[in-house]
């Protein structure tokens, strides 16, 4: 009987494992049990659970200021990029460097914001329906299972948000980049961890899942490079050719208004192959991101400008047709005579 006592005993507010200080002190005042049980639940678990609440919440923000101020730094980090050694083009490379910096590092403040509320909140919330009575150990297994059939089932969608979180941390592309991503190419209008949005030349918009990119060519990283190749004739001096070539390319580079998008002195590769008509010469210029084709329009303008004042021809592809007359020798001894009077 002792023993029956003592169990429930312990299963009281004010005796167990579970006693809380305002059920100790109204049952110690009121020596009632109905009383400590009511304050019990009218008391002290609205303050537990009022404190847990709080307690997430500035965890919540704790956290959250410490994700601000790490993205805060990684946004405004120096760069050790070409763009800010190249001389004339500094300022435009670098401030394109910061952009992407910028972006990447908010999207990444973003993510890792939305996954701490996440799990602060799904603490806090077991928390609370323990501190409510009711065992947590079978809600625990229950999500254990349901997170593990959610997995099988929704495979593709887990991939999507691993391949998403992998492109973010290791920065393959960001919004404004113009890529290549195999089923779209254009530029980058949105990136989220599930779907890439891209909007191609034509204007039309791509969603592409991120589990099914299998390769990623970015036009915007780094440098691009501008490669244009010249057709002259086969009667020209290749060495002047090769000399106006530099010529226009370094009076381009030196430009103000395209010198801080060329990032280094352009080169001239020479002969890139002999064609039946003409000659084709390369010229290279390294181009700030997503610059180098308004670069070529403008080189291929200069270059037809410099070629017409120094009469240097640009052929064009010419085709010679061969007619056969299948006609035969009988049938030509067969025509009259032309009737045209003699002179």
């Amino acid at each position: 009987m002792d023993g029956v006592l003592a169990a429930d005993d312990a299963a009281n507010c004010w005796t167990g494992d579970d006693a809380t200080t305002v059920c100790r002190v109204v049952h110690g005042w009121t020596n009632n049990d109905t009383a400590a049980e009511v304050a019990n639940w009218l008391l002290a678990k609205p303050l537990s659970i009022a404190t847990l609440i709080i307690v997430s919440l500035l965890v919540r923000w704790v956290l959250h200021r410490l994700i601000e101020r790490f993205t805060e730094r990684a946004a405004q980090g120096k760069s050790t990029s070409l763009f800010q050694r190249v001389k004339n083009g500094g300022a435009p490379a670098a401030a394109k460097v910061s952009e992407r910096r910028e972006q990447r590092t908010r999207t990444l403040g973003s993510v890792l914001k939305s996954m701490v509320t996440g799990i602060v909140f799904a603490v806090m919330t077991v928390m609370i329906i323990s501190e409510l009575g009711y065992n947590i150990a079978p809600l625990i297994a229950s999500a254990g299972v349901l997170g593990l059939a959610v997995a099988f089932g929704a495979q593709n969608l887990v991939a999507d948000f691993v391949s998403g979180t992998f492109m973010m941390f290791e920065d393959q592309y960001g919004v404004g980049d113009e890529v290549d991503l195999g089923d779209a190419v254009g530029t980058v209008e949105a990136v989220s961890l599930r779907v890439t949005r891209v909007r191609d030349i034509n204007g039309t918009v791509w969603y592409v899942r991120n589990g099914q990119i299998n390769r990623v060519g970015n036009s915007s990283q780094n440098w691009a490079r501008t490669v244009l190749d010249v057709r002259v004739s086969y009667t020209e001096d290749l060495t002047q050719v090769r000399e106006v070539l530099h010529d226009v390319a370094k009076a381009l580079w030196q430009d103000p208004e395209w010198g801080g998008y060329v990032l280094e002195e352009p080169e001239v590769w020479g002969v890139e192959r002999w064609d039946p008509d003409a000659i084709v010469l390369r010229v290279v210029l390294k181009t700030a991101p997503l610059k180098q084709w308004g670069v070529a329009r403008e080189m291929r303008e200069l270059v037809k400008d410099r070629f017409d004042a120094l009469g240097i021809e640009i052929p064009l592809p010419q085709r010679v047709l061969h007619i056969q007359d299948d006609r035969r020798p009988s049938d030509l001894a067969d025509e009259p005579e032309d009737p045209s009077p003699e002179r």
